[in-house]
């Protein structure tokens, strides 16, 4: 029987590996659901009725491909954010949209700047594409926008990754501070500023920077704040040059009808969003008193989860992260010392927060 082709030489040199190992995975290997799903920062408080009603609506026409433009929902974008439709695209979510974005721009051998233990999808994507990866620590538990700089001119980078605010730590930059930072910018240069938690941040985290700045392209979705991660869908936006660019590599029907009537709907109901921050900032205090009342120290957080200092080491949470599973919690962890000396729980429902009340100080007493 003749061999399976060998893979191209990029993707034959990578591990077998995903950037994470999803929820469903870890309830197939033990067996059963979790009891409180806590981890994956969803927004367990769900979508708009409004864009539930719209989806369901949407789904009788499920026969029909979605618009390969997302028109609808580009002009709703477009009116959102006071920029014209052509500094908009929309993607199968920020994983989308990042990938579509390394390929646009880098070359194998390019360097690629972040902070060592950012968002891993990102690394994924840039890896995979043949980039070469520089990582700079975190500062106080804060992304490093200076050492993101000076890294960025020592390797003559062509894109440098920036969360705010940010994941996995939940702590935020001023967006005066973002704004300055793109003076910095290397000439040749491109900063992929992800505000995928945006809407839960303080405004004075939103950076001013004019829709036609050809230094920067933002990302959004609506996986988070407006509660539909299952979905799939989310946007970019910056100078038209570079949005343009996707059209030459996307997957043109790759946003599905469903997906984009559920956005469209979502992002009109602004009661429901309002709704969702109350609920969000509610469940971030909850979970700092939990994370106080068993000795531990929650981290400021402008996101919908709280990054919890467990005061131990990296073997200490990922043991806690182990025995809290065991338990029906799912919950995850940062990947990186100094940053792997935490939890980050995402925040939930009273009823999922109390399981967590209930185990984390039994877990302690019985492991110590």
């Amino acid at each position: 029987m003749a061999k399976p082709l060998a893979f191209a030489p990029i993707p034959a040199g990578l591990p077998a590996t995903v950037p994470f190992i999803g929820p469903e995975t870890l309830q197939r290997q033990r067996g059963r659901p979790f009891a409180a799903r806590l981890g994956a920062n969803e927004n367990g408080f769900g979508p708009s009725p409004k864009a539930v009603q719209a989806m369901r609506e949407a789904a009788a026409e499920i026969w029909q491909y979605g618009d390969s433009t997302s028109h609808d929902l580009l002009q709703a974008l477009a009116a959102h954010l006071s920029v014209p439709p052509a500094h908009i695209v929309v993607g199968e979510g920020i994983d989308g949209l990042l990938g579509l974005l390394v390929r646009l721009l880098i070359a194998p051998g390019d360097a690629v700047v972040t902070s060592d233990g950012a968002y891993p999808t990102f690394n994924y994507h840039v890896v995979g594409f043949g980039g070469a990866l520089h990582r700079v620590p975190y500062r106080d538990d804060h992304e490093d926008l200076q050492a993101l700089m000076v890294r960025a001119r020592e390797t003559g980078a062509r894109l440098v990754y920036l969360s705010n605010p940010d994941n996995p730590m939940g702590s935020w930059h001023d967006g005066a501070a973002i704004e300055a930072m793109l003076d910095d910018l290397p000439d040749g240069a491109l900063l992929l500023l992800d505000e995928a938690y945006i809407e839960f941040a303080p405004n004075s985290a939103i950076p001013r920077i004019a829709a036609d700045d050809p230094r920067v392209i933002r990302m959004r979705t609506f996986s988070k704040a407006y509660g539909m991660a299952g979905a799939r869908i989310g946007y970019a936006f910056g100078h038209p040059d570079l949005i343009a660019g996707f059209e030459r590599i996307r997957n043109h029907f790759g946003v599905n009808r469903i997906a984009q009537a559920g956005a469209w709907a979502a992002l009109a109901d602004h009661e429901w969003l309002a709704h969702i921050r109350q609920e969000v900032a509610a469940a971030r205090d909850r979970i700092a008193r939990i994370a106080s009342d068993n000795g531990m120290q929650p981290l400021p957080s402008a996101t919908n989860f709280v990054t919890v200092d467990t005061g131990r080491d990296g073997a200490f949470s990922r043991n806690l992260v182990a025995w809290l599973e065991e338990e029906g919690i799912f919950i995850r962890m940062p990947g990186v010392p100094p940053l792997d000396r935490c939890i980050r729980i995402s925040c939930a429902p009273s009823d999922e927060l109390d399981i967590l009340a209930e185990i984390l100080p039994r877990v302690l007493a019985r492991h110590g």
